[in-house]
């Protein structure tokens, strides 16, 4: 890269530098898309100045980049927290086979796609919290097909929204969002998942009203 090139794009150590986040933050914002990013040749990554004194001038973050981040984040420790869990601490582990995982994986896939949906929405959006029900009731069809009971079923709902907390708490203390977008991000993060525990209850206690109810 030339010298002229030096003056309009920017390094990860550069760019990281001018908007006063570490570098390894600037690379989840990257890899999330909530930063425009260009790859060398090489496969390293450059940064448009004028993208990144934009965001600076911009600072804090948009509702946007805020949640992209975030996800970006989530789901990397939602599979580090999965691979180091023990089975003694979740036994709903220990009960789910490996088809059976590809299925809860790509329900934790579509609750993920729709916390972010849900945060960077503008208002909240009875839509996308009944998808969170169907969500929740997903999760408890596959939950009785696997044997498994209700306690164990809202401990892995719960597993995977302290997952999504502690990703939110850690974000806060890289980027340092303004009070109210933290407390925002926080409020949405709560609400859907209230939305699926309820449904993942209420779908265990419909199947006991049917198994009664049969002669």
């Amino acid at each position: 890269m030339t010298d002229a090139d030096e003056s309009v794009y920017l390094s990860l150590s550069a760019a990281s530098k001018l908007l006063g986040v570490h570098s390894t933050t600037l690379r989840r914002w990257a890899d999330a898309e909530a930063i425009p990013v260009y790859l060398t040749p090489g496969g390293h990554r450059r940064f448009a100045r004028h993208d990144i004194e934009s965001i600076a001038a911009q600072k804090p973050l948009s509702v946007r980049a805020l949640g992209s981040a975030w996800a970006a984040r989530a789901l990397a420790n939602t599979r580090d927290d999965l691979a180091a869990a023990p089975v003694s601490r979740h036994t709903w582990l220990a009960r789910i086979d490996e088809p059976d995982r590809d299925a809860w994986r790509r329900i934790g896939q579509q609750l993920m796609g729709l916390v972010l949906h849900y945060i960077n929405s503008p208002s909240d959006n009875e839509e996308l919290l009944g998808e969170a029900r169907r969500i929740g009731a997903s999760y408890a069809i596959h939950a009785r097909r696997a044997n498994i009971p209700l306690t164990a079923a809202l401990d892995a709902a719960l597993f995977f929204r302290d997952s999504l907390v502690e990703s939110a708490m850690q974000l806060s203390e890289d980027v340092h969002p303004r009070p109210e977008e933290s407390a925002r991000l926080f409020r949405r993060i709560s609400r859907v998942s209230n939305e699926v525990h309820l449904a993942v209850a209420g779908g265990y206690e419909t199947a006991i009203q049917l198994i009664e109810e049969r002669p």
